[in-house]
């Protein structure tokens, strides 16, 4: 399964060459098609985060692993994302309560259910895994993009760093969050690949969108992700007052993704990208990767994009 190629200096030349082999006219697809990041481990398939989530999506052929990491009691990094263990699991209660061992006994299916709407893992409990279990779950030439959960932000970066750095791990991972007190917090570690903050990267969207301007040039060192589609507010104030307007926003259009596209090695995640037609119009703005509940559902689409069934929308065409 060939790793996740997300730009960073060193990490530089293998995409450029990948870039290199696209046909970059603006209106012909990419022959390449997005690759598919398995959400929380695919949370549609199998309880989020856990090593049993890790095993189906590996068996389904996702490209990359996406996970969420919060520190326990005792500042163990492990895969949780809720605030509170009752939303998820058989207890109750923040994560940061409770030390390793006593999370690693809680159920975290205990509250999945699949697509009959049953119950499965109530009888066949899977436990809180820590992040040094699942590295070593997970083949080392598959990507871990690491999505950090918890503030203060200091403590969690450097429990993570330390548990990277022993798991020789570093070349693999990508971090992510929607604080950008870790883009400060890891900023200490030159090893570290981040994500490029989530404010910037709603600014320069807002402002394509909104005002037809692409004035914030990327990083091209740095990924950029943001969610396919996402109910907004927009807030108008005046002089008597303010006045709301809610929206579903879809943020990834030709307009952004060429903004983005400025730098051919940019590297663009579409977040939440959950049935084929939304695949395949990623796929036709060119978009390299998406953010799926369920690898075993996205791969047909993936599939049939890769066999040569690449046909767009009139209003959407590759960026590259």
């Amino acid at each position: 399964m060939k790793p996740l190629a997300i730009p960073r200096l060193a990490g530089l030349l293998p995409l450029l060459l990948l870039v290199a082999c696209h046909d970059t006219r603006p209106d012909t697809p990419s022959a390449r098609p997005p690759l598919i990041v398995a959400h929380r481990g695919g949370t549609a398939d199998a309880p989020e985060n856990t090593l049993e989530a890790i095993r189906l999506a590996l068996s389904h052929r996702a490209d990359a692993l996406w996970l969420s990491v919060q520190l326990s009691a005792d500042g163990v990094p492990l895969l949780y994302r809720p605030a509170d263990l009752s939303a998820l699991t058989n207890g109750a209660g923040p994560v940061a309560q409770l030390n390793a061992a006593q999370l690693a006994e809680l159920n975290a299916g205990w509250q999945f259910r699949d697509a009959l709407g049953n119950l499965p893992y109530r009888q066949h409990p899977v436990g809180i895994p820590t992040l040094r279990e699942a590295l070593r779950a997970i083949p080392a030439d598959i990507t871990v993009i690491l999505d950090m959960k918890a503030l203060p932000a200091e403590p969690q970066a450097e429990a993570v760093a330390r548990v990277l750095t022993e798991e020789q791990a570093w070349a693999r991972v990508t971090l992510y969050s929607t604080d950008a007190a870790y883009q400060t917090a890891f900023s200490r570690y030159p090893q570290a690949r981040l994500f490029e903050s989530r404010d910037v990267t709603r600014q320069r969207l807002l402002d394509v969108l909104l005002a037809d301007r692409c004035d914030n040039a990327p990083d091209p060192r740095a990924p950029a992700a943001f969610e396919w589609r996402r109910d907004v507010s927009v807030v108008e104030t005046f002089t008597l007052g303010e006045a709301r307007s809610k929206v579903a926003a879809n943020f990834w259009t030709p307009a952004t993704a060429h903004c983005f596209h400025r730098h051919p090695t940019q590297w663009l995640l579409a977040i939440g990208v959950n049935s084929a037609a939304d695949y395949r119009a990623a796929a036709c703005l060119g978009l390299d990767a998406v953010l799926v509940d369920s690898p075993a559902a996205l791969m047909p689409a993936r599939e049939a994009w890769a066999r040569g069934d690449r046909t767009c929308p009139a209003d959407v065409s590759s960026t590259r």
